[in-house]
């Protein structure tokens, strides 16, 4: 059963990245339990893992930080500032790092808060809470627009992924409750709704 489901989510591959070859072979390696891509011709062995992606919920007084995106996906829709984790990083530079890239702000990187699996698309969203050192913020690259957001102004019908209305949620929940544990969840994909078939003829 393992199995099955490591190969729904595998990218394909077509050459050996190592040698070049485009001989792979999908199986399961010696004293492995999963299959993997293997190069027959130099026996690299291709791991896929996967991606992770920090970020920040950055606090000013009572509102917090949202960025509305230049780029696609969910291009003009609104997110929290967050990107992928780069090599040689830990994951609170990266919430710092794609805090200052997406929104030229700079923040003092707080506890974790969140940390959201999404296995169907094999990534992990790990958000920290930030406290922004000043109001010295402005559209980055990536950005259209940076502002600061009360709980009634948050735009929820056009926040870009779940994972961020998730953390939203949670914070101000959160908030009046006043305790912030970590959130450790999952999201899966949503179930297609069953058509309406009450109106057909």
């Amino acid at each position: 059963m393992a199995a099955c489901r490591a190969l729904r989510y595998l990218g394909a591959m077509k050459f050996c990245s190592a040698c070049g070859s485009p001989d792979i072979a999908l199986r399961v390696p010696a004293g492995d339990t999963l299959p993997r891509y293997v190069c027959p011709a130099c026996g690299q062995i291709h791991y896929q893992n996967p991606k992770v992606v920090v970020g920040c919920l950055p606090e000013w007084e009572d509102r917090v930080l949202l960025c509305r995106r230049a780029i696609e996906p969910r291009h003009g829709l609104w997110t929290l500032p967050a990107g992928f984790l780069e090599n040689g990083e830990t994951i609170a530079a990266g919430a710092a790092r794609e805090t200052l890239e997406e929104a030229n702000a700079r923040v003092e990187v707080g506890p974790l808060y969140t940390v959201i699996s999404l296995p169907r698309i094999n990534q992990i969203y790990v958000m920290f809470r930030g406290r922004l050192l000043d109001l010295d913020f402005s559209p980055g690259a990536e950005s259209l627009e940076v502002r600061l957001f009360h709980e009634d102004e948050i735009p929820w019908e056009t926040l870009a992924f779940r994972t961020i209305t998730r953390t939203l949620r949670s914070f101000f929940l959160d908030r009046r409750l006043g305790a912030y544990p970590t959130r450790v969840s999952a999201l899966e994909r949503r179930p297609q709704a069953k058509p309406d078939l009450s109106g057909a003829g």
